[in-house]
């Protein structure tokens, strides 16, 4: 639907509005028009909208459920963007998409799984809002149905479990500022604690010294992931002398920040110092100028989850391994070369 919506000059629930027919919603004759002429244009087909005029009405069984089990959605985008993209699979494969979310609570976790395995269940994904090894519970372990683990890995491999790449991320973002000819870069890191923060650091790292480039501790500064953060760590970091030419920051969020900073210091960016981010968050691309940053691949993992499942349901091999999905780069307009000084 993001890119019918794309491709007809609307937005995504114009799109779900028009294509599901929703009672009680006025929309233009022109934009519904609009709207059903790019779905087909892409080829658009797992719609009833569009699937009516081309199929007969032959009943079908009732659809089973993939259970989608989170332990916190409020934090960030990152577990809406994966449950979006599982529910969009599931759908497809004729299954219904019930996600839960638990807080981190053993007793409603154990309760929910319960719950779940009292449905016509044909799969469950069990997700951690934070990338880390989780303690599974027993409920998961008893299953009677496929279960894949997004974002998170257990330390005796059952499950298949996939989780983003973020040492590469990490080296993409700060290869792309040296190929730029950056060579001082300056780094706001995320909570410390967190294996995101620390492969993107990893990586990092690696890019320096595949380049030649010395570490510096001293452009390595805290934050934790908020606006506020990247705003004092920049300040931080434009304190040194020389300062960076380059600053990546370990989130977009704390890149907005970064902005701040860098805007009421009369700073120009990228002609006076670059930004790169991380994660691909909607506000990168309006940012002004719009964000260079990583994309965080949850939608594909939400997608690739369903996937493993169907393929245990098929009777096809799925290995109980840890996957790292790939994290591209996004580039936009705030990385430049650094001018000559």
């Amino acid at each position: 639907m993001t890119d019918v919506a794309k491709e007809a000059g609307c937005s995504q629930a114009t799109v779900s509005f028009v294509l599901k027919n929703a009672p009680g919603v006025k929309i233009s004759a022109e934009t519904q028009q609009r709207v059903i002429d790019a779905a087909i244009k892409l080829g658009y087909r797992s719609t009833k909208f569009i699937h009516q005029a081309e199929e007969p009405n032959l009943a079908k069984p009732g659809p089973s459920t993939i259970g989608f089990v989170v332990d916190q959605l409020a934090t960030s985008p990152e577990a809406v963007v994966a449950i979006d993209a599982a529910r969009q699979a599931s759908w497809q494969n004729g299954h219904i998409l019930f996600s839960a979310q638990t807080m981190y609570d053993p007793e409603l976790e154990a309760e929910t799984l319960t719950s779940l395995a009292g449905q016509k269940l044909a799969g469950l994904i069990y997700m951690a809002i934070f990338t880390r090894q989780a303690e599974l519970p027993e409920g998961l372990l008893d299953l009677p149905c496929p279960v894949v683990l997004l974002n998170c890995y257990a330390e005796e491999t059952r499950f298949p479990s996939v989780v983003p790449d973020e040492t590469v991320g990490g080296y993409r973002a700060t290869r792309h500022l040296i190929e730029q000819g950056h060579r001082r870069i300056g780094m706001i890191l995320g909570e410390p604690w967190m294996e995101a923060t620390q492969d993107r650091q990893t990586g990092y790292e690696r890019a320096l010294a595949e380049a030649g480039i010395a570490f510096d501790p001293a452009l390595v500064t805290g934050g934790n992931w908020t606006a506020s953060s990247g705003y004092a760590g920049t300040r931080a970091l434009l304190a040194l002398d020389p300062r960076p030419t380059a600053i990546f920051c370990q989130n977009d969020r704390m890149a907005i920040g970064c902005y701040e900073a860098l805007k009421e210091e009369g700073l120009r960016i990228p002609q006076d110092i670059s930004v790169m981010g991380y994660d691909d968050e909607e506000i990168a691309r309006h940012l002004n100028p719009p964000l260079s940053t990583v994309d965080l691949p949850h939608r594909a993992m939400g997608a690739w989850a369903v996937e493993q499942i169907e393929r245990k349901r098929a009777g096809k091999s799925v290995k109980a391994k840890l996957t790292r999905m790939d994290c591209a780069l996004v580039e936009r307009d705030s990385v430049a070369a650094p001018r000559d000084e």
